[in-house]
């Protein structure tokens, strides 16, 4: 790609992260009472009560967090007034006359009649009753929709309550606490805009809503089976983006049947991210979105079309077939699976004869990728809506698991109809033979996992061929040849090596050979191709790389070394040099 200025390679100034704007007007301040109701206090109290969690992580988004005082404050208060209603008074001994006087007698029978066993064992609730920490978790270290379970252990949080919208994707260690801080929704004029979109009251529509107004869905179907629609579905909240509907509950004869969910359309309130409008895209008839901005007098209703956004994203997953070095950018550290993702990803890659590089990396912007000259495509796993990166800044394409799939297919398999699939649990639990099927055919590099090595098996039919008998590999877009698209070459079968073999093979790795002037590092046999694109086309290679150290020689060539001189004395304020001060 050729730009006409130098890239940028730092963030700018006013660099913004969050495609998605918070439902929540930071302007207009909360009474206290709608404060309680807008972040569910007494239901966040409840479930930090019943889970008997003492350190309590407040993960906000950047819209939400000029009301994040109020609420730690409102559910420290609760949290301490129930402790305090709990908590049972100490017993107090009735004492006598006798105890008054001293009457030694009268002591003893006052202190007999105490419940000795009821005061010296702690009650069931003695631990829940102890004082709660709570942490306000700010700048998030990935996306604002993923919870933040590496800054809540910073703070050895024993969970986290997130705020806002949420992807909703399954956290690797920490429990959670969803607060999706339900905005308001103009019923009427829903219905009214409904009303206009379907005019058929017996057509088969999906009520769904973007996660902040999903409370919103169960008093709209009602509304609307009032006025005759009585072919209605409403969803509801369900932890697994794997569903055909991700994050949401789906008609009974659906889960039986996928085909039936393409007869229904979709009537979304707020508009959906367009990772979701690539899944539903292709599983529903149509998708109709009810704008919820409260700039405009009615709330409109559009129809998303994905077709544009489907022909972006395969012009990206073609350039990334013919790049021979990848960048897999692991974008989360709470998502589940997310290292198997990583490994599956780079397997792919591995069998395609091509070199991948890992980086781990925050909040994701053009700069911190443009630092990597040498890496001509990016792999983001991450949660399955920040995963997908429609931006135009970026200098190299950027893709997902999903697409990388489609990608490393050969010419005459890569088919795509349209279908995209986003989360890892849906890509991992496809079957191994499904995907080595892909590969095998004509996927450049690809040797299948027999027993014999791959000898003799019909996907390993090149392994003994030359390497200029491989197919030759053109970029799609150009037309050109591209020479260096599987810089590994051939993934070599691991066969079984004899004990006097591995001896062998020991003594000789335990000898220190000099490299050559000039050589780069190379695996398994392969030069870098990293370190080669250091060498050959990187016009800067560091401080002090461009400088040359001369050694002087004797007639024999050794190195001559330096004769010894008296150096500075003193102090820094004034050294003495021969007798003579300096400073």
């Amino acid at each position: 790609m050729s730009v006409s200025t130098a890239p940028v390679l730092s963030t700018p100034a006013d660099d913004r992260f969050e495609p998605i704007a918070s439902p929540i007007n930071a302007s207009i301040r909360l009474s206290d009472e709608q404060l309680y109701v807008q972040y569910e206090i007494h239901r966040t109290v409840r479930e930090i009560r019943d889970g008997r969690w003492q350190r309590i992580g407040l993960q906000f988004p950047d819209g939400m967090m000029v009301d994040a005082p109020r609420v730690s404050d409102s559910l420290s208060r609760e949290l301490k007034r129930i402790r305090k209603k709990d908590t049972p008074p100490e017993p107090r001994a009735n004492l006598s006359r006798d105890r008054i006087t001293g009457n030694a007698e009268g002591i003893a029978s006052e202190v007999g009649a105490l419940d000795i066993k009821g005061t010296s064992q702690p009650s069931e609730s003695t631990e829940e009753d102890q004082e709660h920490y709570l942490t306000i978790l700010g700048d998030t270290s990935y996306g604002a929709c993923c919870v933040d379970e590496i800054a809540a252990e910073h703070v050895d949080a024993d969970v986290v309550v997130h705020y806002g919208r949420s992807c909703l994707s399954p956290t690797a260690r920490l429990p959670v606490i969803y607060v999706f801080t339900s905005p308001p929704l103009d019923l009427e004029a829903a219905i009214e805009a409904f009303k206009r979109t379907y005019s058929d009251v017996q057509e088969r529509v999906i009520l769904m809503a973007d996660v902040p107004y999903q409370s919103h869905v169960p008093a709209l179907a009602q509304r609307l089976c009032d006025e005759g629609y009585s072919n209605l579905f409403a969803t509801d909240i369900l932890h697994n983006p794997g569903s055909p509907l991700p994050n949401r509950t789906v008609p009974d004869e659906v889960q039986s049947d996928l085909e039936a969910l393409k007869a229904c359309s979709i009537f979304h309130v707020s508009h959906p991210p367009n990772s979701l409008l690539l899944i539903l895209s292709s599983r529903v008839r149509a998708i109709h979105t009810l704008t919820t901005a409260t700039t405009t007098a009615a709330p409109e209703v559009l129809v998303s079309n994905t077709s544009v956004l489907l022909r972006r994203r395969y012009a990206l997953l073609t350039s990334i077939s013919t790049a021979p070095i990848l960048g897999l950018l692991i974008n989360t550290l709470s998502v589940k699976n997310y290292m198997s993702a990583l490994a599956h990803c780079q397997a792919l890659i591995t069998r395609a004869g091509k070199k991948s590089y890992t980086f781990v990396v925050g909040k994701l912007n053009a700069a911190k990728l443009a630092n990597f000259a040498e890496i001509e495509g990016w792999v983001i796993i991450g949660c399955w809506e920040s995963s997908l990166v429609d931006s135009g800044e970026f200098y190299k394409p950027v893709i997902t698991p999903f697409e990388l799939e489609v990608a490393l297919q050969g010419d005459g398999r890569r088919q795509w109809g349209g279908e995209w699939v986003g989360d890892f649990g849906s890509l991992l639990s496809r079957a191994s033979a499904a995907v080595d099927e892909t590969n095998a055919d004509d996927g450049p590099g690809y040797v299948a996992d027999t027993e014999d090595g791959g000898e003799g098996s019909s996907s390993a039919h090149w392994n003994d061929e030359e390497s200029d008998d491989e197919p030759p590999e053109f970029d799609l877009r150009t037309g050109k040849y591209v020479s260096r698209s599987r810089p590994m070459g051939r993934p070599k079968p691991v066969a079984a090596a004899s004990s006097q073999s591995r001896d062998v093979a020991a003594t000789a790795s335990s000898a220190l050979i000099q490299r050559a002037k000039g050589d780069v590092a190379a695996v398994n046999g392969v030069v870098s191709p990293g370190a080669d694109f250091l060498r050959s086309q990187r016009t800067w290679t560091g401080l002090g790389s461009d400088e040359r150290i001369a050694y002087e020689r004797d007639a024999d060539g050794k190195i001559i070394g330096a004769s010894m001189e008296q150096g500075r004395e003193g102090v820094a304020r004034g050294f003495a040099v021969a007798g003579s001060a300096e400073g």
